[in-house]
């Protein structure tokens, strides 16, 4: 039976995308999926076209489910030419709780599942080798493919409660986590035996077996440690001798049968001391602190290197394009772990990847506004960032003795993207603000519907490279900015303290500024608005920054004033 094709299934282009620095070949699966082949799975399309593995009568037939907490199983492709290829294909648990009993992890490393893209970015690293001593080396199944359904799962299909989906939801409000869309890991299968059926095999007491797996997975912790690696949930099942090393001890005799379980038992643990084995299950798989640290601080400096010098171009991948909107330059591409988009600032296609939702979306967040959706973290790459969800398509609530109304019903809630063409413009006339970085669109459709569509009308005739539409009044958009420690230029040569950030409204509560003092500064702020023809008259205190430096002092500009900067854009009016 050769694999079937939807007769409408659009007959596109690959695509080649680099995602966490891992190259993929993206390509549309008849059903209305994607398939995302890495250098290892693309010798193999022919193979992983979903009717040759993926068809459900012949997935029901020929899996077979593996050890383990997750749904895993091996699975053989049907013959291409004369060759079948034995997968093991896994359902990724990003999103889920660990179970309690494969936290093992040191207090310093947040136990969570990876995503697919940063399961496969850990496995081609650590596969390199690149960090600790070359004499050893940590062999991995092959990463094949990440085959992403078109379909969303029921609830009672990913087995997560609306109790805990609402948890996720409160602790990342307007962000996709994702909780419903399936991502199906393919690797290669190997063949060979764990060490655990090997052992079994040679056979010896029970007491001698466990002491045997237990020195033999230390050793490999060990070895995954030595090269920066760290496996939560490790076993001795995930430690894997090829077809090579099992017939060669299983070739393996002596006079009597003593003799050949010693012989055999002996050569099991050489094999493992010198390092050929492989291990697999990566879904906990970690950096130790030690090369956390160090990526961390190389991915920081080439970050800073790069936000300094974002406006000068660089050559772009073939999935990310060139746009600008509002005379502001953006680096655009589509967000594969969510169905999203994300517009970049400047011409530095480099900086793309460190704005992925996986990167910052489930770090810890600091809520910085009781009123507004505003939140502060530290991503997964250490860059201190604020994001927001923007309002635009909503109308405002105010008490009725509120005068301001009036004024935001004439002109509603700014779009991102005149957020930051405002943030652009200001900053080009000497009014300083914090740094804009990027606008995230959500994939998932928005909850509630916008009421007021005048910047969606407004907007239409504003398009992506690829056609689509830049505002889309179904959908939520997040903007990041920069967390203010100081200027771009100024914190890429720092390496001790930074600035820290204080609104007026803190200040003045802290008593770092008088409110005679607060007051000239918004008056301040808003007449220079009024001089490049802004309207900023509803600005609050808390949308206006000091910038405190190391020492304590106000940062001041080159008249001697504090330097104050806006912080928020929704509501100036750009006249």
């Amino acid at each position: 039976m050769t694999p079937q094709s939807t007769p409408d299934a659009p007959n596109l282009p690959d695509s080649l995308l680099n995602i966490l620095g891992v190259i993929y070949v993206h390509r549309k699966t008849p059903d209305g999926g994607d398939i995302y082949f890495t250098r290892f799975g693309l010798p193999f399309a022919q193979h992983l076209e979903l009717g040759n593995w993926y068809e459900k009568e012949w997935f029901r037939e020929h899996r077979e489910r593996l050890e383990g907490t997750s749904a895993v199983f091996r699975v053989p492709t049907r013959a291409v030419g004369d060759t079948s290829l034995d997968l093991v294909v896994k359902n990724c648990r990003v999103g889920e709780d660990v179970p309690m009993e494969t936290e093992s992890l040191p207090e310093s490393i947040d136990t969570e599942f990876n995503s697919p893209w940063e399961e496969f970015a850990l496995v081609m690293e650590m596969r390199d080798g690149m960090y600790g001593p070359r004499t050893i080396r940590i062999n991995t199944q092959d990463p094949l493919a990440i085959y992403v359904p078109p379909e969303k799962m029921q609830l009672w299909q990913s087995g997560r409660s609306p109790m805990k989906i609402n948890r996720i939801l409160a602790r990342h409000p307007g962000i996709d986590i994702d909780i419903l869309r399936q991502y199906k890991l393919i690797y290669g299968w190997i063949q060979g035996k764990d060490i655990v059926q090997m052992r079994a095999e040679i056979g010896s007491g029970r007491k001698e077996l466990e002491r045997d797996l237990l020195m033999l997975n230390r050793k490999v912790i060990g070895d995954l440690e030595h090269k920066g690696y760290i496996v939560a949930d490790m076993k001795p099942v995930h430690i894997i001798l090829g077809a090579e090393e099992v017939a060669a001890i299983e070739a393996l005799t002596a006079p009597d049968e003593e003799a050949t379980r010693r012989l055999r038992h002996e050569a099991l643990c050489d094999f493992v001391n010198k390092g050929a084995y492989s291990v697999v299950d990566y879904e906990l798989l970690v950096r130790t602190p030690p090369h956390e640290e160090q990526v961390r601080w190389r991915r920081r400096h080439a970050y800073l290197d790069d936000q300094r010098d974002r406006f000068k171009s660089t050559p772009l991948p073939a999935h990310l394009s060139a746009v600008t909107v509002f005379d502001v330059p953006y680096i655009f591409g589509h967000v594969e772990s969510t169905g999203g988009a994300l517009w970049v600032v400047g011409n530095n296609g480099r900086l793309f990847d460190y704005f992925l939702p996986e990167r910052w979306r489930t770090t810890h967040s600091w809520k910085l506004s009781p009123i507004n959706e505003v939140f502060y973290t530290i991503t997964k790459d250490q860059i201190h960032i604020v994001w927001k969800i923007s309002r635009v398509g909503e109308l405002p609530r105010f008490e009725t003795a509120d005068p301001r109304p009036d004024l935001i019903a004439i002109n509603g809630f700014n779009s991102p993207f005149e957020e930051f063409a405002l943030a652009q413009y200001l900053n080009k006339n000497g009014i300083p603000t914090v740094y804009v970085r990027a606008i995230y669109m959500t994939g998932s459709g928005k909850q509630e519907e916008s009421v007021d569509s005048r910047r969606f009308d407004s907007h239409k005739g504003l398009r992506n490279p690829d056609g689509t539409a830049v505002l889309r009044a179904d959908r939520n958009y997040i903007t990041l900015r920069g967390y203010f420690n100081g200027s771009d230029s100024w914190v890429a040569e720092q390496s001790g303290g930074l600035c820290r950030p204080v609104d007026l409204a803190k200040a003045l509560q802290l008593g770092i500024v008088s409110q005679a003092v607060q007051f000239r500064m918004i008056d301040r702020v808003k007449s220079s608005l009024r001089s490049i023809g802004c309207n900023g008259i509803l600005l609050e205190p808390n949308d206006l920054l000091l910038a405190i430096a190391p020492d304590g002092s106000i940062v001041c500009d080159k008249t001697g004033r504090p330097e104050v900067r806006i912080c928020n854009f929704e509501l100036i009016i750009r006249r």
